[in-house]
């Protein structure tokens, strides 16, 4: 496998050494191929947030595999689980199913630029959308130009179809949308990143954009992959009151198995194949075992109190690494999700890409080896979101942050002796 994973964050190229590879996950904890635990902080990148190997998701599970595991034919299942994804947020009338985020957001964009006969797509730099071609660029000089590849292998035409900006920056979408009006189908965004480290939207950023976009007939598209069912059960767009046209969700909706989606406004999600002209399929979307892991997931989100207890343990969480702290951070949380970021005296605030990748990534790594070594396993990189679940106890916690000042002071030693 190149680099030894199925994909690049695994390989610790963000913070050095070798990587841990996970035997099993039960509750808050993973184990490693040595024998080694951890209290566990990924989360699969945010799905587990019933916690690993729960009993009741495990149990949906093994009656449905008794049953077969894919059909290549409708089921009840995906009904069942759109009618909830539909009752649980008031902007989606309709729902596909897919396999993944990336399939959800490049079928969004497509059903966008069908709608409105225009090309060009507005994303935020920093934000993530998976790795469809079009959304894998970055930066030219300044924040108004057209997009240049970021990998190879994505045709420059394909990359200029994509305009940037930066995120919270609505005078600047502004400008770009009086540049490229009569062009532009849609926007992307997700209402609170999480691919750049946890990203706060500024009061107002949110509401600013469905004003632009309603007023230059573009589509508003909220990539809620990360934050659906995860910083709200209705997402963040319910947070921000907010109602994109549409939304793309994955992680949670599919309880740790591979799940995408994208939904909407009735008269636009009626556009898709077989109702409408613009063509999208699956072999394996909406298959059993994803719908019954999200319809078991769901389930216990929608018990009294568990919105209230993720909130509690992940606020718990970051005021006690930043009572631990001892070197200068900047803690963004939205719900169970957060990201200390290792700033310096200059920066009190990451509210965007260029302060995020301004921070201490070097102060990351050691932080990130302490925190391994004390058995707590952090994500790989700086760049990207903790994850609170039900299942982190009090304890686990406490743990957690007494482990977190003995790795705040390795940060703080090298500091000192300047390396």
């Amino acid at each position: 496998m190149p680099g030894g994973v199925s994909s690049p964050v695994r390989a610790f190229k963000g913070v050095g050494g070798t990587p841990v590879f996970i035997r099993s996950g039960a509750g808050c904890r993973v184990s490693d191929i040595d024998g080694n635990s951890y209290i566990d902080y990924v989360a699969s990148y945010g799905p587990m947030i019933v916690g690993h190997a729960h009993e009741r998701v495990a149990s949906a599970l093994a009656g449905a595999i008794h049953r077969g595991w894919s059909y290549g034919a409708p089921t009840e299942l995906e009904t069942q689980l759109a009618t909830e994804v539909i009752a649980a947020m008031p902007s989606i009338q309709m729902v596909r199913f897919v396999n993944s985020g990336t399939e959800a957001t490049m079928s969004a964009i497509r059903l966008a630029r069908a709608a409105t006969g225009r090309d060009l797509v507005v994303k935020c730099i920093g934000c993530y959308h998976g790795h469809v071609d079009g959304l894998l660029v970055q930066a030219g000089s300044g924040a108004l130009t057209l997009g240049s590849p970021s990998s190879p292998g994505i045709p420059a035409a394909i990359a200029a179809s994509t305009v940037l900006v930066h995120y919270n920056d609505l005078a600047g979408t502004e400008t770009l949308f009086g540049k490229y009006a009569d062009r532009i189908a849609c926007m992307i965004v997700e209402p609170v990143p999480g691919n750049m480290g946890v990203i706060l939207p500024q009061a107002g950023y949110l509401k600013g954009l469905r004003k632009i976009c309603d007023r230059q007939g573009a589509i508003l598209i909220f990539d809620e992959v990360m934050s659906g069912f995860r910083v709200a059960y209705a997402g963040a767009q319910s947070l921000c009151d907010v109602r994109p046209d549409l939304t793309c969700l994955g992680k949670v909706i599919g309880g740790g198995l591979p799940v995408g989606a994208y939904g909407g406004r009735r008269e636009l999600m009626q556009m898709i194949s077989p109702s409408g002209k613009v063509y999208q399929a699956g072999t394996l979307s909406g298959n059993p075992l994803a719908m019954t892991g999200g319809l078991a997931t769901l389930e216990l989100l929608r018990k009294p109190g568990a919105y209230e207890t993720l909130e509690k343990t992940s606020s718990d969480l970051a005021a006690g690494l930043a009572r631990a702290a001892g070197v200068r951070i900047a803690i963004n949380r939205a719900g169970s999700m957060l990201t200390p970021f290792f700033t310096d005296d200059r920066q009190q605030a990451v509210e965007n890409h260029e302060q995020a990748v301004a921070c201490d990534t070097q102060a990351y790594a050691t932080f990130f080896h302490a925190m391994l070594q004390g058995g707590i396993f952090l994500p790989p990189s700086q760049f990207e979101a903790w994850f609170v679940g039900l299942a982190h106890s009090a304890e686990a916690i406490g743990q957690t942050i007494t482990v977190a000042k003995t790795a705040f002071g390795a940060v703080a030693a090298k500091r000192a002796a300047g390396q």
